[in-house]
């Protein structure tokens, strides 16, 4: 109950208007206690974070929103999948984090469906959603990706495949005022 409601402070702290240095490894294991409930029943999540990984110039609230925004994402493309698991087997939700002398990336997997060819050209467009009426809005992506591209210079981006699931890559630049070079 302690860590929980550590959690929840540390997530729902109003943040700055100027980027501050966080602990994005921090920032991920309390987003991912913060949204246990959404995942716990579909997903197990197995985290794989860089243990080296600098601090980096972000505003810590809305990268948490961000990481919330897809960790639910990758639990409801698991609970869809839920027919196809057998008794008592659940998805796996993968969140690793690294750094290279640019950027800070973190990766959100999921063994999900992965997103259909045909409307993966939508997914960070607002009021979007493939989620059935008054279990999505629209907003998470296009939200994300305005908060990672346009307050960050940073870069989201995906790959995806049935076979697979999908993948959410997140890049911030590790020095403030260092865009990334956005990948098309």
């Amino acid at each position: 109950v302690t860590s929980i409601v550590q959690a929840i402070k540390e997530f729902s702290h109003p943040g700055s208007k100027q980027k501050t240095a966080a602990d994005l490894n921090r920032i991920i294991e309390t987003t991912i206690t913060v949204a246990r409930n959404e995942w716990k029943y579909v997903a197990t999540v197995v985290t794989r974070l860089d243990p080296d990984l600098g601090a980096v110039p972000c505003h810590a609230d809305e990268i948490g929103q961000v990481i919330l925004n897809i960790l639910i994402n990758a639990a409801h493309a698991l609970e869809s999948m839920r027919g196809e698991y057998p008794e008592g087997r659940q998805g796996q939700i993968t969140i690793t984090s690294a750094q290279d002398e640019q950027y800070a990336e973190i990766r959100i997997a999921d063994n999900g469906p992965g997103i259909p060819e045909s409307i993966r050209h939508k997914v960070f467009d607002p009021f979007f959603t493939t989620k059935q009426v008054g279990k999505g809005t629209g907003q998470g992506l296009a939200i994300a990706h305005d908060v990672i591209a346009t307050k960050h210079d940073g870069t989201l981006s995906f790959e995806t495949s049935a076979a697979t699931g999908t993948t959410f890559i997140i890049r911030l630049p590790r020095r403030a005022g260092e865009p990334i070079a956005h990948i098309e």
